[in-house]
């Protein structure tokens, strides 16, 4: 993991995530939320546990765009799926997700506000 202390330098921090292939994996977590779609499915999910029925409903989706949507976050560990009986119930994986929307967010307000 990277580290941010006194007794690493900026170029071994670097060659660290190279070699864990953070790099990669990071690249490709900021790809899948780089679509609209799953930022708004992202969004929802930071509030509330939600089937793939009520997320269509929600966001006036097509029941295979959501679906295709939610297949794409879970491969990443993005979301995580309960089931109960035969109905899925999906979430966010853990809070690290929720904070980088929020970050985001704030980071576009602000951009707003100096335009």
């Amino acid at each position: 993991m990277l580290r941010s202390d006194s007794n690493s330098t900026l170029s071994e921090s670097l060659e660290a995530f190279r070699d864990q292939g953070v790099f990669l994996l990071l690249s490709e977590t900021f790809q899948a939320l780089g679509d609209s779609s799953r930022i708004q499915i992202v969004w929802a999910l930071a509030q509330s546990e939600y089937s793939v029925g009520a997320l269509t409903e929600l966001l006036g989706m097509t029941q295979p765009a959501v679906s295709h949507h939610l297949r794409t976050l879970r491969n990443l560990k993005l979301v995580r799926v309960r089931k109960d009986g035969r109905t899925a119930f999906y979430s966010l994986d853990d809070d690290h997700i929720h904070r980088l929307l929020l970050e985001g967010i704030e980071h576009v307000n602000e951009f707003v506000r100096q335009s």
